[in-house]
């Protein structure tokens, strides 16, 4: 039975992460022949899958036409991240598509902003700006200045086995907000021992060369040295020598073996989760969109706990193109309007996505309803036919804990920028690069790697080239 069950979570699971991490085919732009005026929405492609909860929020915004006017359309982008960025600021500078509203990457904002590609939005495109969760919110802005509303958000998590921590017997199987690095080496003795089938090592993260060892490494630094930044808010170089030597040397220290398991350094989150579900790790350290789906796959088995140290905030944000008219633009600050409200975001928040708003995260019965995507309702009555598709796991865990008021929100609210600057795409390349010396081949004599302070001696210079100040 346990077999069975792990191969149909394994078949969901890499159903989720081909959604989330690879190429596919993109929805074609409207042709000029559609009589009904349109906003077109540009976005990577949806985690929650075919038909998913942003599709279906434009749906909603389109069933409301005869007040508005405009219907609008999602474009969903093939590719990764950095295929997607690179597509959005090639069709913007060249004019090459139309697109009226661009979901972007929270560390875009500045670099599509500095370059004229997004306008300044008024109040008009932000419903009650005070619900907007403060540290989400703050990724909106480049020079004093509103370009986007927080559309979804995103914060590293610390997934885990329980029935591990069992066989082992570890000193407790619902672990809190004080866990440390250091307890889960601890770890390591009493798990080996455990006889666990499967097991390899204690957790796995995405450490490969792309935007996820960048994430790993400024949660490490983060983590190394209080009030640790590469830019200030200005996007000058801030760091230092001193502070980098830290960061690298925890980073090194939380991803070494035997803790990390083999591999991790060619890792990206599918891989990653694969290995967790699979049972070779204990711990995972993943984002909130795999907790619907591994909430499925082990039910009470399955432990959630806000990553030990810093955690580094993701998610996009929803902006209007400089290159649309002014009535155009007026239309699609009302359609980010909708489909960042109160209702939106409950939605999105069911459906597995981190929400951007305080008020998603009240009480059942107190927060909003998600009215604009029934299947993503409370209950199974709100959906056609009395039953949901949607996979939505419960948010009270096994132990009575609130997923997401007691874990998410608090990590959203406590989790750390990335660098701040128009020159991210340089800055992130430049880090996965020089951390190399740690995850790539050995250069050294006789296969040795350089030392902490050497590496950070060569990104201080690197990052020094590349940023002002």
């Amino acid at each position: 039975m346990a077999r069975r069950l792990t191969a149909a979570a394994l078949s969901l699971l890499s159903l989720l992460t081909f959604t989330a991490c690879t190429d596919g085919d993109a929805q074609q732009q409207p042709t000029g022949t559609d009589p009904s005026p349109r906003i077109v929405v540009a976005s990577g492609q949806d985690v929650t899958g075919k038909n998913g909860i942003r599709q279906q929020l434009i749906d909603a915004w389109n069933a409301k036409e005869g007040e508005h006017g405009y219907r609008a359309r999602l474009v969903e982008l093939p590719g990764s991240a950095d295929q997607q960025r690179s597509q959005l600021l090639g069709a913007l500078q060249s004019g090459s598509a139309e697109y009226d509203v661009v979901n972007l990457d929270v560390t875009w904002i500045p670099e599509f902003a500095d370059a004229g590609l997004i306008r300044p939005l008024s109040d008009t495109a932000v419903k009650d700006p005070g619900d907007l969760i403060k540290s989400v919110d703050s990724t909106s802005y480049w020079d004093g200045k509103r370009y986007a509303v927080p559309f979804n958000s995103d914060a590293g998590l610390l997934y885990y086995r329980k029935d591990h921590l069992v066989k082992a017997s570890a000193s407790r199987t619902d672990l809190g907000e004080d866990v440390s690095w250091d307890e889960l080496r601890e770890l390591l003795g009493p798990l080996d021992d455990a006889g666990i089938k499967d097991y390899e090592a204690i957790w796995t993260t995405q450490l490969a060369p792309y935007e996820g060892r960048t994430v790993n490494a400024i949660e490490a630094f983060a983590s190394a040295v209080p009030g640790f930044r590469i830019t200030d808010d200005d996007g000058e170089y801030v760091a230092t020598e001193e502070q980098l030597t830290a960061g690298v040397s925890e980073l090194r220290e939380r991803t070494a073996s035997p803790y990390a398991l083999d591999g991790s350094s060619e890792f990206r989150e599918a891989e990653s989760l694969s290995a967790f579900a699979e049972g070779r790790t204990t711990f995972l350290r993943h984002w909130p969109y795999v907790y619907p789906t591994l909430h499925e796959t082990f039910g009470g088995n399955l432990g959630v706990a806000r990553l030990p140290g810093k955690s580094v905030l993701g998610g996009q944000n929803l902006a209007v193109t400089s290159s649309t008219s002014e009535q155009r633009a007026a239309k699609a600050a009302e359609l980010i309007a909708f489909l960042t409200d109160p209702d939106s975001e409950r939605c999105l928040l069911r459906a597995g996505f981190a929400a951007t708003r305080t008020s998603a995260y009240e009480e059942p019965g107190t927060a909003p309803e998600c009215g604009h995507a029934p299947a993503y309702a409370e209950g199974p009555s709100a959906s056609p036919g009395g039953e949901s598709t949607a996979r939505l796991a419960p948010d009270r865990m096994a132990d009575g804990t609130s997923y997401s008021r007691e874990i998410l929100l608090p990590a959203l609210s406590e989790a750390v920028h990335r660098p701040r600057t128009p020159l991210y795409g340089a800055v992130t390349h430049t880090i996965t690069t020089e951390l190399d010396a740690l995850y790539g081949p050995p250069k050294g004599p006789g296969g040795s790697r350089p030392g902490d302070a050497e590496v950070a001696k060569s990104l201080d210079e690197a990052l020094n080239e590349i940023l002002p100040g």
